[in-house]
């Protein structure tokens, strides 16, 4: 199933059978809010803090994934999922009572593309019927943890992005999973990954992460086409996570160097969740949760029907730290690619 030097092309690939996307007070006022599964209008869900708040917000997505699929925690092998904090507490809190073997993931705001990557490796090599992948973020604790304290009121340049209030959630599993078929729906098939490495190009802004989360992006985009043999016009879209407007101007101008145009397919998460126009997000939307509500809400949902037949899902992230910033270090990037393709319904031969 290893395909070039960075992919890998499944045999028999897994289904997302079900999705849970939950969303906060500004994101259900985006372009996308109708789509969300639920939004809430307190962000702190009724918590004592913030960081509370974004285990609540795992916890609901997790339990509605699995409610939609109709299985129960018993039934899901393993679980795949990551957030922006410290030791990921937002996750290990969030997803404790389930009691669901867990992989904690750090891959930043490209986590929800290496949580999806992990789980269909898992199923797709026979280690696991059913597995869920998941990643959140919330606007208030990235901001406590890599900027200022929201009471300072700091001015915000136009390159920054806001990080998302949200989780998103899949169940991921064999198209004949245990008990002879699947409980889910067909929501879409993973045909292939491209899993991305570690890109710098020196910049030090930590208030653009566009700028720097775009050369990775380039580059497992350029990756996936060396390895499989084909060019943008493969898919119906091509969407990364968190550039927001920024960065998509970059990615574009690396892309068209090598000579490929995406400007009819590519798309961006943070430029889709929300109105720029109208909310002040500046260059857009980042964080583990922007790409994966965004997916679970917008981009499956078009899988499933057929309106997209084919699509390359592409999560970015910013690989800093405060330790690592404040010693002055760089940002690297890092983005995992994820090939998602329609499901077709079988033809039935009727006897006559």
């Amino acid at each position: 199933m290893q395909k070039g030097k960075a992919s890998i092309q499944f045999e028999c690939p897994p289904w997302i059978t079900a999705a849970g996307s939950i969303a906060g007070k500004k994101e259900g006022e985006g372009p996308l809010g109708a789509l969300f599964d639920r939004t809430k209008e307190d962000d702190r869900m009724g918590k004592d803090n913030w960081e509370e708040a974004e285990s609540y917000l795992q916890k609901e997505a997790a339990g509605l994934a699995m409610k939609k699929a109709g299985l129960s925690p018993q039934d899901i092998r393993y679980l795949f999922g990551g957030d922006l904090l410290g030791q990921l507490i937002a996750t290990s809190f969030g997803l404790m009572e389930f009691e669901i073997p867990l992989f904690g993931l750090y891959g930043a705001c490209s986590t929800m593309g290496e949580a999806m990557s992990l789980a269909a490796m898992t199923v797709g090599g026979g280690f696991a019927d059913r597995c869920i992948a998941l990643a959140s973020s919330h606007f208030a604790t990235a901001e406590k943890q890599f900027r200022f304290p929201l009471g300072y009121g700091n001015q915000r340049p136009y390159s920054a992005t806001w990080t998302a209030t949200g989780c998103g959630a899949v169940v991921i599993e064999k198209e004949k999973a245990a008990g002879g078929k699947t409980k889910g729906e067909k929501m879409a098939k993973i045909t292939g990954i491209t899993t991305g490495k570690i890109v710098d190009f020196g910049l030090k802004d930590s208030m653009n992460m566009g700028a720097a989360m775009a050369p990775a992006a380039f580059h497992t985009i350029w990756q996936n086409f060396q390895d499989f043999g084909w060019d943008q016009d493969h898919f119906d879209r091509i969407i990364t996570g968190d550039l927001g407007t920024v960065g998509q101007k970059i990615l574009l101008d690396l892309l068209r160097k090598e000579g490929y145009d995406l400007r009819q397919q590519h798309m961006d998460c943070g430029i889709e969740l929300y109105d720029g126009m109208k909310q002040d997000t500046h260059a857009g939307g980042s964080g583990c949760g922007c790409s994966a509500i965004t997916l679970c809400a917008m981009i499956l949902p078009k899988l499933k029907t057929g309106e997209w037949k084919r699509v390359l899902f592409v999560p970015t992230g910013a690989l800093l730290s405060t330790v690592s910033f404040n010693e002055g270090r760089s940002v690297p990037g890092i983005a995992h690619g994820v090939i998602l393709e329609h499901i077709e319904e079988e033809k039935r031969e009727w006897n006559t």
